[in-house]
């Protein structure tokens, strides 16, 4: 398979994890089965006593109002935010030094956090370079998706 194959079905695989992840936490209890299937991009998600079948999915489910009005950003910064609903985890585990701190320069694709969902450890990576300003969010507090995390500076 050629490399822009494997990067496109990554996506996809992404896409449809992030979704299956955003329905399970609207249950409020976990599936006991999940089946992704790539060629007709459909999603079977199966709770005990029946299953929803998503035939089609969204790109990204957008970002709660609550979420969006959170403050203004400073001149020069842009928010690095939730890429879904989770406990955010600054430290690989307990004890740990955070992946980032105030004053970190980052890099794309470095991983910044950790974001638990449904006792899924998924990493949060920077998506651009930057500088950390701030961090937004307590250890070990729930977010939601689209939910600004780390303020950074631009590069």
């Amino acid at each position: 398979m050629s490399a822009a194959i494997n990067e496109d079905v990554d996506h996809v695989l992404t896409v449809l994890r992030e979704q299956v992840l955003a329905l399970a936490a609207e249950a409020g209890r976990a599936p006991s089965l999940v089946r992704v299937s790539s060629g007709t991009m459909v999603v079977e998600v199966e709770w005990d006593g029946g299953a929803a079948v998503l035939p089609e999915l969204p790109a990204a489910r957008p970002a709660p109002a609550s979420v969006e009005a959170g403050p203004e950003p400073e001149a020069g910064t842009f928010p690095l935010c939730a890429n879904t609903v989770g406990v955010f985890y600054r430290a690989p585990e307990p004890g740990a030094a955070p992946f980032v701190a105030e004053g970190d320069t980052i890099r794309p694709g470095q991983q910044v956090a950790i974001l638990e969902a449904m006792k899924l450890m998924i990493p949060v990576e920077a998506e651009r370079a930057g500088r950390v300003v701030r961090v937004l969010v307590e250890d070990g507090t729930a977010v939601e998706h689209g939910q600004p995390l780390l303020l950074l500076e631009a590069a």
